[in-house]
């Protein structure tokens, strides 16, 4: 079983520094027992039988604290799994100038493909004057 290494290095970098100020966690998060694949695995079995798709980071967390917080805790079987983790990715000057070029291109060809399209001229629809009565009929 192995989750991507980015989601697993994020949810040990959590962990890490959480046993930095909590003295008691860090005594459970040094047990020999528990280790960090083991851990991967029981939250992607606990996300499999909760049936949805998305999870806050605090979800996240939170099973991966306790799992190191439980002595007898069933992971489950190895599931092979790709994990997608939310970063806010910082882009250079250069590749938002990229990207604004070529949103700038696509925006043009767009502008370009509506002004050469010929018109559709919609159909006149008639209505029938005898289908409705109207007030002045009764």
């Amino acid at each position: 079983m192995k989750g991507t290494e980015h989601f697993k290095n994020v949810i040990q970098n959590y962990l890490d520094e959480r046993a930095q100020y909590d003295e008691l966690f860090a005594e459970n998060y040094r047990k020999k027992d528990k280790d960090m694949d083991s851990c991967i695995q029981y939250i992607l079995n606990t996300v499999k039988q909760s049936g949805c798709n998305g999870f806050a980071d605090d979800e996240i967390y939170s099973m991966a604290v306790h799992f190191f917080d439980e002595d007898n805790i069933d992971i489950g079987s190895p599931i092979n799994a790709h994990v997608v983790v939310n970063q806010v990715v910082e882009l250079t000057a250069e590749e938002k100038a990229q990207a604004h070029r070529e949103a700038m291109q696509r925006a043009q060809e767009e502008a370009y493909r509506k002004m050469t399209q010929p018109t559709k001229k919609k159909a006149k629809t008639t209505v029938d004057a005898t289908l409705q009565p109207s007030l002045f009929d009764l």
